[in-house]
């Protein structure tokens, strides 16, 4: 093998490790692909009784 395809490996290597370092990076900034549910349409409500348990509503 030449010097010349060792180099180029070696810095084809480099690029992929790059790569898959840059791609953990972001999934990791991301919140790991876990993104929060929007609710499509807004909380019904029935005079003072809402569409959501007690528990679940924050303040």
């Amino acid at each position: 093998m030449s010097v010349a395809m060792g180099v180029v490996l070696i810095l084809l290597g480099l690029v992929s490790l790059a790569a898959m370092i840059g791609t953990v990076v972001l999934v990791i900034r991301d919140g790991r692909g876990q993104t929060p549910v929007e609710p499509s349409v807004r909380p019904w409500t029935a005079g003072n009784l809402p569409s959501r348990p007690y528990s679940t509503i924050r303040l």
